[in-house]
Parts: structure tokens; sequence; C-alpha cells
């Protein structure tokens, strides 16, 4: 059966949607630990080769746990197909060098992941892919960009770290008169609080390591659009490899059972802690599409269903002021990763954006004073304590 076939919400087709139970009749989705598969016949493993009879071949692109991940992120995302990855970058890397060739141009964010426009600045353009970077907020901006060789338009929404919002259906509009793909990095969201490909996206990107997992157990990527434009993507998985673990998959499998509550219990705490940010007086601004004084807020409330448990906040003073904080915190995890249900604080100018030259980070507002938070479920109360402890030293 499709997925046009079942009328089920976000929550039961996290939980239930994508995986076929084996003759054990087991109750929880099986792994397949298993690097390959074996035959009944020679002719068999030659029509399995040749494409002309479904089934299992070799792990590295097609593996029934994967596979399971796969049918239900796109289930979710209302997409026709995924190709599951290794990691959040590989699967950005697999889209472009699946889609793309030596010559083409793409348009991209510049408030992205650090690793993303290295990606697209550093390594892609020694394949002769070359990349413009635009404001994500300035639609005009992308339009100007565009060229006669333009093929993907790249953005995240809300932006990491500073929660800027890309109008989706009006970039989507420009893509298409450009005869460009629009792909959208919906990672900070998750397909429970935003669905690009219903707003004019033909990709969506996910990095499952993040909210997809909770856990901060495994690495994971997903790529999700229509059958056609998911082929050579997927023939690019099956002979370079980028691909996900079947241990994996079942994690995230796990993960996704809990993604719906676990979205709104984040969504409600992060904006619950960004509204007390606004009034602590060794704040300088805060950052979280929740606000109601955010800029967008009326693009927020048109294309996502709430803000996320991703924010960032600037305090009085430079590194040093933005240290203190995070070094007087015992309950928040001083790591560079998000999306557990274990808070996490980040200096983003020295971590995740570290290896951003310094013109750039500024340009996409990456101050030294710059803090990012990504909420986790520990009781709101301790987390606003705990960052009392090194916010009020500063006062």
């Amino acid at each position: 059966m499709s997925i046009n076939d079942y009328d089920w919400d976000d929550a039961t087709l996290a939980i239930r949607y994508g995986y076929q139970r084996t003759e054990q009749g087991e109750h929880s989705e099986a792994m397949f630990l298993t690097s390959s598969f074996v035959y009944d016949s020679a002719e068999q493993a030659a029509e399995r080769f040749s494409g002309k009879v479904a089934g299992n071949i070799y792990s590295r692109f097609t593996n029934p746990t994967v596979a399971a991940f796969e049918r239900r992120i796109a289930a979710l995302e209302g997409g026709e197909r995924a190709v599951a990855t290794g990691s959040g970058m590989a699967a950005i890397l697999t889209m472009c060098l699946g889609l793309l060739n030596a010559g083409d141009h793409v348009v991209c964010s510049r408030s992205v992941f650090g690793a993303t426009q290295i990606l697209f600045d550093k390594h892609l353009s020694r394949f002769g892919i070359q990349t413009t970077f635009v404001d994500l907020v300035d639609t005009q901006a992308w339009q100007a960009a565009v060229q006669p060789n333009t093929k993907l338009f790249f953005l995240e929404t809300p932006s990491n770290p500073l929660m800027e919002i890309g109008d989706i259906r009006a970039l989507s509009a420009i893509a298409k008169a450009a005869g460009a793909w629009l792909a959208v990095d919906n990672c900070l969201l998750t397909p429970i609080l935003q669905k690009p490909l219903a707003l004019g996206a033909d990709i969506v990107i996910h990095s499952a390591t993040k909210f997809i997992d909770g856990q901060g157990r495994a690495l994971g990527g997903a790529i999700v659009g229509n059958h056609q434009l998911l082929e050579p993507i997927y023939g690019f998985v099956r002979t370079a490899g980028p691909s996900m673990s079947p241990f994996n998959a079942w994690l995230f499998l796990k993960g996704m059972e809990t993604l719906a509550i676990r979205m709104k219990a984040h969504s409600e705490q992060a904006l619950s802690i960004a509204q007390w940010l606004v009034d602590h007086p060794a704040v300088e601004s805060v950052f979280y599409p929740g606000l109601v004084h955010h800029p967008q807020a009326k693009l927020i409330a048109e294309q996502q269903q709430a803000g996320g448990a991703v924010l960032s906040f600037r305090v009085k003073g430079a590194r040093a002021e933005a240290w203190k904080v995070i070094d007087a915190v015992q309950i928040f995890s001083r790591s560079a990763n998000l999306g557990d249900v274990k808070s996490i604080i980040t200096h983003p100018a020295t971590t995740t954006h570290g290896r951003v030259a310094e013109a750039d980070r500024l340009a996409a507002g990456i101050t030294e004073n710059l803090i990012r938070l990504s909420v986790g479920l520990e009781s709101l109360e301790d987390l606003r304590a705990d960052l009392a402890r090194g916010l009020d030293a500063l006062l």
C-alpha cells in the first residue's frame, strides 16, 4: 500500500508506518544486521542485480531495516521516496553529487551550518560546482543571484543558529522559474513542525542524528523527494556507499516513535526559556521563532506548527562573557550537537562555525557573544536556574 492509502496523523505514521513484519510476527521492528543476502538460484541473483525483480542484494543499498526508515521519514514529509545516508552532511553531499554536474551553479543561504557552507564553498567548488551565498530572508537577493546555469537553491529554515526564516513558497517560485530545484534542510523542525514539500520544495534534507533520533546515539541522514528526482541520488548511494547502517536505522525508527510528543514538549520548553531570557538584564537579544517580536512572525505562523527546540541569544559583552555563562552551567551539556532530550549549550563562533572565515561568520550574524541552546526535556525550572547561574554572574 502507498502512503496515500493511509489516513493517519503524523504521530501514528511516526510509530506505525513503513515496517513490513516478517513471518516471525515480531512487534518491534527487526534489525537486519547482514552485509549481504543469498539467492535461491543464479537466475534469481541475476534478476535482482538487473532490477527486473525486487529484492535485497547488499546492505550498502538494499536493507530491510534501512528501507523501513526511508518509508517512514518519506511518509512523514509527504514525499514519495527517501534515500538514507550515513550522516546529515552525507545527505547534502549525496544530493549534490547525485544531481549536479561540473559547471552547475548553486544559490545557498549564508545562514547555514558551518560544515554546509564549507562543503559548498571549499569542496564542491573543486569539482566545478560554484556557489553564491545570499541573505536567507532577502528573496530579491536570491532572484538576483540566479545565473543561466543555476540548478539548485539550498537553505535551512529556521537557520542555525540565528533562527532566521526562509520563505519557502516565495523561493520555490523563484527556483522553478529558473529551472532549479529547491532543497530545504528541515533538521531543526522535523516534519512534525514543518513540511517543506507541501510549501513547494523539491527536496527535504535531514540530519537524523538530531531530533529524529532524539537521544544523541547515532549518525544518519535522509533525502526526501519524488521518485524521479531521487533515482540518481539513490544511484550515487548504490555506487559510492555513503550509506546508513541497519543498526542506526533501527535506532531512528525507535526515535521516531516519540517524535511528535517530543517536538511539542521541546517547543513548549524552548519558548518558555526564550521568554525568560528576553527579560534577563544580562541578555542583549534573543532569537527564537516562537517569540511574538520575531520580525518574521507572520511567515512563521504560515509555515511552521511551532518554534522548535533551538534558540540563541547574545549576552552583553563579548567572548569572555559568553564563555563565562557556558562554563557556569551544571545541567546543560557543553556540546556542539543539538536535538537531544538532554539540553545543550554551544558557542557557535568557536565550535560549529569555527572553521568559517571570520568575515563570513560576522556577515551571518555569528558574533563572539552569541550562545546557542538546544532545549531538552529536563525540568524547566532546573534549566532556568542553570542558565541564571552564569547570567546572574555577569551583572
